[in-house]
């Protein structure tokens, strides 16, 4: 029997490492430029169709996208805590009130 160990809980909201965070945009870029290649090749291997025109669109377009999306800021980290809000009605310390 393997005893799985239980997911340390996270008590910050500290966004990812800047090391993960890389490795996700680089992860996210070579996704796109693969689907890019592989439009590329369905233009290439379907020459005379009218679909090679839809795959060449996309394989111009794909570059752009990838980039923009490498490029973009860091996403909200999906394992944090989410924040909590302080009541305004609820007091922290009891006693009467005016004191």
């Amino acid at each position: 029997m393997v005893r799985r160990e239980a997911d340390p809980i996270r008590i910050t909201t500290a966004t990812r490492s800047h090391s993960d965070d890389i490795s996700a945009r680089q992860r996210r870029y070579v996704i796109s430029m693969t689907i890019r290649t592989i439009c590329f090749l369905l233009a290439v291997v379907s020459i005379g169709h009218w679909f090679m025109w839809v795959f060449l669109v996309l394989s111009f377009i794909l570059p752009y996208v990838a980039v923009v999306m490498a490029n973009a800021g860091s996403s909200a980290d999906p394992g944090a805590p989410d924040l909590m809000q302080p009541d305004p009605g609820r007091r922290s310390i009891e006693g009467k009130p005016g004191e």
